[in-house]
């Protein structure tokens, strides 16, 4: 059975990316310093699994600490997901940004070549296109300037990657270019769990329907879309750890030992449609009020994703209703725990 490194395992995606492994066959070693993730969660795993999955707490800064992880397990493959990842904190933190997201990417970089570990893939984002021109975004458009620091590590993040492989022709990697992941794993046993206040959009409207949170915040109503509010590409959770089970397997196989793919839905849906989706898919009414923009958020994007689909063979299947139902499930069973 493969060892698969999971850095960050215990966050939203990773964790169920672990499940989605596990379920493949494959034996996910989770790495997570648990600042932004609980251990309840590797519990959890463990239930839906229906394994014992093996968990190492620390932080990969740590450059020993990185050693000690590699040298225990043999790997064929990682997929690194550990970051911090909120736009909005990065504008006011940049040089934590810059620290945990890069730092933690050239120490795994170097057990992964020291330990003759290839299959590696990077959890990057569609930030590094910043605001395009065009849309849809496919992978032949060029990385604008980033509009946030954590879009900029992402940027960062990936030519690090790139130029590793050119100076390493055996390693294989694939950056996947995500869009916003939302929903939770149908047991509703694990979900997006942000500490403290929510980042992101979805588990803010969840909590503001359970009653956590008094009001929603929409940043900015002014944008030039049909209803004022920013489009995103939202994608259930479930669908994109499928998808870094099928680039791992791809990257082995490749001709190529550097590539990257956008996965997406194809389809851009703004905060107000999210917003009536949730309502529908949920039979709550939420109390959201426009705000001023936020800095750091780009106008509209989503993504072509016919690479993903012809190379990898995945597609998204899970609509914005089944994203929204998935979600509040979850928010309802942290209630109940």
């Amino acid at each position: 059975m493969k060892n698969i490194l999971v850095t960050g395992g215990l966050g939203f995606i990773g964790s169920h990316t672990v499940v989605e492994l596990c379920d493949q066959g494959y034996n996910p070693v989770i790495v997570d310093n648990l600042s932004n993730s609980k251990i309840e969660v590797h519990d959890r795993i463990d239930r839906i699994a229906s394994k014992s999955v093996s968990f190492e707490e620390g932080d990969l800064r740590d450059k020993a600490f990185t050693e000690r992880v590699f040298d225990k397990f043999k790997f064929e493959g990682v997929i690194h997901f550990a970051a911090s990842k909120a736009v909005g904190e990065s504008v006011e933190k940049p040089l934590l940004y810059y620290e945990n997201n890069l730092t933690s990417l050239v120490n795994i970089l170097e057990q992964a070549k020291r330990h003759e570990t290839s299959n590696f893939i990077f959890s990057s984002s569609c930030t590094v296109y910043g605001q395009p021109d065009r849309l849809p975004v496919d992978e032949s458009f060029p990385k604008l300037p980033a509009e946030s620091p954590y879009g900029n590590t992402k940027q960062i993040g990936e030519e690090i990657i790139q130029d590793f492989c050119k100076a390493n022709s055996a390693f294989k990697a694939i950056s996947l270019r995500y869009f916003n992941p939302v929903g939770a794993h149908e047991s509703a046993m694990i979900g997006e769990l942000p500490l403290g206040v929510p980042a992101n959009l979805v588990p803010f409207i969840t909590q503001t329907a359970a009653g956590i949170r008094s009001q929603l915040s929409i940043f900015g109503g002014d944008y030039n879309t049909p209803d004022g509010t920013c489009i995103r590409d939202y994608i259930h959770v479930v669908d994109l750890a499928k998808a870094h089970v099928l680039a791992l397997e791809y990257s082995s196989r490749m001709n190529l030992n550097y590539d990257f793919f956008n996965v997406g839905t194809g389809k851009g849906c703004s905060v107000l449609d999210v917003i009536k989706a949730f309502e529908s898919a949920s039979g709550e009414k939420l109390n959201y009020k426009i705000v001023d923009r936020r800095p750091g958020d780009i106008e509209k994007i989503y993504a072509d994703t016919n690479k993903v689909n012809q190379l990898l063979g995945w597609k998204a299947e899970k609509g914005l209703n089944e994203m929204m139902k998935s979600a509040w499930e979850w928010q309802k069973k942290l209630a109940i725990d």
